[in-house]
């Protein structure tokens, strides 16, 4: 029985969408040779729809507690923020940019969109065109046999249907798959390597899953990413178990090394500004977003450029680099013996972990990585054993379902249980790949359980503590997770948590100052634990986390 295009729809959507491409994410990933041969389009597309799914839920969730049901604009203005902030690579940020597209047509649709009976048909047509649209104006230099040309001919094929929202995707959905098959003749690249566009594949997925969401059975046939004998230029080239690229005159690898991928709060004129110049730094410059957020997505020779130009834009922040210049040039880069990856909730910290030779994983409030995002951190880091390093006690699960994955895929991953960033960082100082795996996990785990750890965070709301009754704007001093003081002055209450943890003993305080930390406030401290505490070394990092002015650790 067709189902309406509203809030429900979009959430299934999103559920089927992530099964398909999840089906189809490694198929996808063999196939990728344009605009880079990096073969991780397929991931980067399930990642960044897993963000967007995250984000539905997280939606349906709040307004659960109210008792309300959301809205279609409220599902998919979620739906595409969530992408917009866990995009990853050139195909997570266009589809980012797609659903943006989708979820302004709606959104300004009214009533047709927020009644119960959910958008209608004309609806769901100027959204897919809008979509379409959209990702062209996202690409700096639009390349034709790319998504952009399947997003194109889908919304061609919604435009010249009829029938109710189900009718209408599936025309989308088959118009799309029509113009994937056509890819290869249009995009010399793909033609040479007998593949269909990676990223206009797995737009395919995508539209087969809102179809089946509104029709309520399965309509979309298996994805198809091989061009075989239908397109006999492209005859001849296999993919399966080989590199494309290599095989079939792929790019030889002549372009930028590094991708660059951030957000931008920025405002539209110094975006404007910012796409110049980094149109003149590199290619496949893509930036999507609005309202002040932006996803920025670069490839460039000179990384630090690419940043520093965030930096003068606005304030750049979940910045990924990754260096793909082995693989575009045929080699495949050397695998590690041992690596850490570390999730940190700020740039500082992240920078500190990347000193130290980790893979960090930067983290906003109310951000947490998706399992797969630490997946793929794990893949990143390239060596055949990784030390994970969560730092939070929530994302023990999502840290252990990411090492399982890991480790079905080859890795040997061991799981440090680090509950925060100060604990990481005593972890990290103790690791030496030279020793032996084990010797070198139960070294990590001690020192991170030899750290005490507090933070001093600021109270939101009224609300009842283990030290009692705290109101808005209140200094709580938490201690190994639970509020042993409420205070109102920063300093003061840093002074008495350190007093409390000092207590016990100790050798060493690590005091890591949050973005928003007063400027004397790790001087004052240090001069504190040394005039009261002779014997106790003190060192202070700027971490740049915004939801604590301040992390303590005790060793």
């Amino acid at each position: 029985m067709p189902h309406p295009l509203d809030a429900t729809a979009v959430r299934a959507w999103c559920g089927l969408a992530l099964e398909a491409l999840g089906r189809e994410r490694e198929r996808i990933d063999a196939i990728n040779v344009y605009p880079v041969a990096d073969g991780d389009t397929g991931t980067n597309l399930y990642l960044t729809l897993e963000s967007a799914a995250r984000a539905v839920e997280a939606a349906f969730d709040g307004h659960a507690s109210t008792g309300t049901a959301p809205r279609l604009t409220d599902a998919m203005g979620a739906m595409a923020h969530g992408a917009l902030i866990g995009a990853h690579g050139n195909s997570g940020t266009i589809l980012a940019q797609l659903l943006r597209g989708m979820t302004e047509v709606l959104a300004a649709a009214d009533g047709a969109v927020n009644g119960a009976a959910g958008a209608g048909a004309d609806v769901l047509r100027r959204a897919l065109r809008r979509a379409a649209a959209a990702t062209y104006e996202a690409v700096a230099h639009p390349v034709e046999g790319t998504v952009l040309t399947v997003a194109g001919a889908a919304a061609d094929a919604a435009e010249r249907a009829g029938g109710d929202v189900c009718e209408i995707a599936r025309a989308a959905h088959h118009g799309a798959s029509d113009a994937l098959r056509a890819t290869p003749g249009q995009l010399a690249v793909l033609g040479r390597a007998g593949v269909v566009d990676a990223g206009g594949c797995g737009l395919v997925a995508l539209l087969g899953a809102l179809a089946d969401a509104l029709s309520g059975e399965v309509c979309a046939a298996p994805v198809t990413v091989r061009a075989d004998a239908p397109l006999p230029e492209a005859a001849g080239c296999e993919v399966a178990g080989g590199d494309a690229a290599d095989d079939c005159g792929a790019p030889d690898g002549d372009g930028p090394v590094f991708e660059v991928i951030y957000l931008l709060e920025a405002d539209d004129t110094a975006v404007a500004r910012l796409r110049t110049r980094l149109d003149g730094l590199g290619d496949s410059l893509v930036v999507v977003g609005g309202d002040g957020l932006w996803n920025v997505h670069v490839h460039v020779d000179d990384a630090g450029a690419a940043v520093e130009a965030g930096i003068e834009a606005g304030r750049p922040y979940r910045i990924r680099i990754t260096h793909f210049g082995a693989a575009t040039r045929g080699k495949e880069p050397e695998m590690a013996a041992r690596a850490v990856v570390a999730v940190v909730p700020g740039a500082g910290l992240a920078g500190l972990c990347t000193d130290a030779g980790a893979t960090a994983v930067s983290v906003r409030p109310g951000e947490p990585p998706a399992s797969g995002e630490l997946v793929q951190a794990i893949r990143q880091a390239r060596a055949r054993e990784v030390m994970l390093l969560p730092n939070d006690p929530e994302l023990r699960h999502t840290a252990a379902a990411a090492a399982e994955q890991a480790r079905t895929e080859g890795v040997r991953v061991a799981l440090i249980p680090t509950r925060s960033a100060v604990q990481g960082i005593a972890a990290l100082a103790v690791h030496e790949p030279a020793r032996s795996f084990d010797e070198d996990v139960v070294a990590m785990t001690s020192a991170a359980g030899a750290t005490r750890y507090a933070e001093l965070a600021v109270a939101e709301r009224q609300a009842w503590t283990m030290a009692g009754i705290c109101q808005a704007g209140d200094i709580l001093g938490l201690i190994d997770g639970d509020v042993a003081l409420i205070g109102t002055d920063l300093t003061r209450s840093a002074m008495t948590v350190l007093d409390r943890m000092l207590s016990a003993g100790g050798e060493m305080v690590t005091l890591v100052l949050g973005a928003d930390a007063p400027e004397a406030l790790g001087g004052r401290l240090e001069r504190y634990v040394r005039e009261r505490y002779l014997a106790v070394d003190t060192v202070v990092y700027e971490g740049g986390q915004h939801a604590a002015p301040l992390l303590i650790g005790v060793e």
